[in-house]
């Protein structure tokens, strides 16, 4: 992962792997691509790879008040209600729970940045580079790529890690999100050679 290097503080972020271990769940409302399960374990698998860097990583969870209050216009298209408060599908995928020192961040729209602190956040790690997996590639992802290259911050989606809601918006997502940076587009393989090469406990940049 050659582009990350030179790009100074790098933080992973996971956006909405939620649906507390039942396939079945977090889907209410929401249709998915094929290849979820395989998605989620390589996400537990780089968290677990970030962590033992040292690197920071922040998690993001979409969540909503069951009256619907707070739910804006994405009820507007092809969504029904989903990730309601309380609901297990809004939980976290087991394995992706946050320790106390790192920050779980709730948002009640598609970017994990509008309304949120995660801006605030990023900043204090002095991050120049996010790297995003999760879900989903078309929404959640390409909004959240989109704010961040907005706010200045070199983005980085992991293609194997970030699932859509169907294959063809999927791909046109990650088309969209390519446009946006050189460099955008990465694979796991690829976050996992770089990793290697950054020392235990460094702090990525600096």
């Amino acid at each position: 992962m050659k582009a990350l290097a030179p790009v100074g503080n790098v933080v992973l972020v996971v956006v909405d792997i939620q649906g507390g271990g039942d396939p079945d769940t977090h889907s209410v409302g929401l249709g998915y691509m094929a290849g979820r399960p395989e998605r989620n374990a390589r996400a537990v698998d780089l968290v677990a790879a970030f962590r033992d860097k040292g690197v920071p990583v922040v998690f993001i969870q979409e969540v909503h008040k069951p009256s619907l209050v707070d739910i804006g216009r994405e009820l507007d298209g092809a969504e029904g209600p989903h990730c309601l408060e309380g609901a297990r599908g809004t939980e976290l995928h087991p394995g992706l729970d946050p320790r106390p020192e790192e920050y779980l961040i709730r948002k009640r729209r598609y970017s994990a940045f509008f309304g949120t602190e995660l801006d605030l956040v990023l900043r204090g790690y002095r991050a120049e580079t996010v790297v995003l997996v999760g879900g989903m590639t078309d929404v959640c992802i390409h909004y959240t790529a989109v704010d961040a290259h907005q706010l200045g911050y070199r983005v980085r989606v992991v293609t194997d890690v970030v699932l859509g809601s169907g294959e063809e918006l999927h791909r046109a997502a990650l088309r969209a999100m390519a446009r946006l940076q050189d460099g955008a587009l990465v694979s796991r393989a690829e976050v996992t050679d770089w990793l290697a090469g950054v020392p235990a406990g460094a702090e990525t940049g600096r």
